[in-house]
């Protein structure tokens, strides 16, 4: 009896061992891009673009939390070429994080193929190209993750979801508008505003009265933050950047370069179409788009006035920023409360105070984070920090404070330690917005402010319910606060989102190390990974 018994419960044990493994099998999503320059009219004048697949913008990504994502990209532009996907935390790959700190870009007439997990993700995010200025061109897509259907939403299950992408346009392509930074000329306001890679008045989404709807709004333009609205309608704020949001309403919505929101809106008006706007924000003049919201059997055609939007009002939006809170009582990716992490009681162990700047290195345009222009080397830092390669960066290259002096060229690294837990705090001296973004990460927005900070701000901080997003926008002459839980090991982009300035130096990386090498930390170098600079295929 006792073999028999055993043998009984070694089998069952077996059985009930390979029907977990299964359920632990996270679905794989395949996809497979070809990256192509193409042309198309958005502003009535032939331009070239950046297509994939022969889309303008690029296809847009849905999947669920903790999906496998495989994307094959094929180069056939004539520059190698990178997508990096905006606030996907590549949690233990920062190798696909598709930047040039930490990938070699893909030759042309190459491929390379990325592999990652929307790992415990939710929420609104975007891709778009980190090479050059190849995100003036296109390339870019929504990337949407759902949230597994064991998990419950905080609000009620909208009949469709809608994607908006909308972005600033030029009519000069990105080769001349490289040049144009390359010769120390900075960027002039755009020409346009595209929604969907459409102009004014092309695009337009279909609903039923009295049905409701989520809209997934993301700024993927260059340099112009924007304010979202729709006639006759009001917006419930639910997401931003995988954070569920205290339900507000609100009658019209900023948006700043590289930021997303989810919003529901209810069709209760009156059966017609109604326009959708997008309008830029501090900028004279103030471009306009539309889109049209189209009520199912509608035979009446949108009419003016265009519902108004703020323009430069600095102070509107640093208000509505403030509203903008974390929904403590709601589910995150896992059925765990999002609030349960009290970040305000933990004691901040480093602050970082970061100073953007317009300067000029030997006679030529620059942008810089204090006093450094960051210089893209020839090595990627991940492949040489992993494979211990002198001479490409060292730690802690960059100051903590402003320095005084002039700013210098520098390829600019932070060292911090894993489960380190920072205070960055960015200051804009300047005229103009700013929008920072951190890769690998959300952070808690604690803060805004004018003028300088200086640490009795402290009092002012949102430290209960403040929102967990990826970018966040600092004011002119004014500075914003964030606080970050550095649990995620790698090399991390810390960058102007406004991408000439990226490009002409407002960037750094941030090592977050600790010297265990598990599996449960950070995956091993892929087998596919490319080499480039010092970096040798071992």
């Amino acid at each position: 009896m006792r073999p028999a018994i055993f043998l009984h419960f070694f089998f069952g044990t077996l059985a009930c061992l390979s029907l977990l493994c299964v359920i632990a099998e996270d679905p794989s999503r395949y996809y497979t891009w070809t990256v192509t320059y193409g042309t198309i009219s958005p502003l009535g004048s032939p331009q070239q673009v950046i297509l994939i697949n022969g889309q303008f913008p690029g296809p847009t990504i849905d999947c669920v939390t903790n999906d496998n994502i495989i994307v094959t990209v094929i180069n056939k532009l004539d520059k190698p070429f990178l997508i990096t996907w905006n606030g996907i935390k590549q949690r233990k790959t920062p190798w696909q994080d598709g930047t040039l700190g930490t990938n070699c870009p893909i030759p042309p007439n190459s491929n390379w193929t990325y592999k990652f997990q929307t790992k415990d993700q939710i929420g609104t995010y975007s891709y778009f190209p980190s090479t050059l200025m190849h995100r003036a061109a296109g390339g870019f897509g929504g990337f949407n993750i759902a949230s597994r259907s064991v998990i419950p939403i905080p609000y009620p299950i909208p009949v469709e979801e809608f994607t908006l992408l909308v972005s600033d346009w030029y009519n000069s392509s990105h080769k001349a508008l490289q040049t144009k930074l390359d010769s120390g000329i900075p960027l002039p306001l755009p020409n346009a505003l595209l929604i969907n890679g459409l102009p004014s008045g092309s695009t337009f989404f279909t609903g039923e009265k009295g049905k409701t709807y989520k809209f997934r709004v993301s700024n993927v333009g260059i340099s112009t933050s924007i304010n979202f609205r729709i006639q006759g309608h009001t917006m419930t704020l639910v997401e931003v950047e995988g954070a569920h949001t205290v339900q507000d309403v609100y009658d019209s919505l900023d948006v700043h370069v590289g930021q997303s929101v989810a919003v529901l809106v209810t069709l209760h008006a009156t059966v017609k179409d109604y326009f959708i706007v997008a309008s830029t924000r501090f900028t004279k003049p103030v471009l306009t788009a539309t889109s049209f919201l189209k009520y199912a059997g509608s035979r009446t055609p949108a009419s003016e006035p265009l519902p108004i939007g703020p323009t430069y009002q600095i102070h509107w939006s640093m208000m509505q920023a403030r509203t903008i809170r974390r929904n403590l009582t709601a589910n995150a990716a896992r059925p765990n409360p999002q609030g349960s992490f009290h970040y305000g009681t933990i004691p901040i162990q480093r602050t970082l105070i970061l100073a953007n700047s317009a300067t000029k290195i030997n006679g030529t345009l620059r942008y810089a984070i204090n006093g450094i222009s960051y210089v893209n080397p020839a090595t990627p830092l991940k492949l040489a920090d992993y494979y211990n390669i002198s001479g490409v960066f060292k730690l802690n290259s960059i100051k903590d404070t402003p320095p005084s002096g002039p700013a210098v060229f520098g390829t600019s690294v932070i060292g911090t330690t894993l489960h380190d837990f920072i205070e960055i705090v960015f200051q804009n001296n300047e005229t103009t917005l700013q929008s920072w973004h951190l890769d690998g990460y959300t952070f808690w927005t604690v803060g805004f402010g004018s003028g300088q900070w200086t640490p009795d701000m402290r009092r002012r901080y949102n430290l209960a319910d403040a929102i967990s997003r990826h970018t966040v926008q600092v004011y002119p002459n004014s500075w914003s606060a964030v606080l970050a839980s550095l649990d995620n090991k790698g090399m991390w982009n810390l960058r102007s989102a406004i991408w000439s300035r990226q490009y002409l130096g407002q960037q750094f990386y941030i090592r977050v190390w600790s010297n265990e090498t598990s599996l449960f930390t950070e995956y091993d170098v892929p087998d596919n990974a490319l080499y480039c600079g010092k970096a040798k295929r071992p």
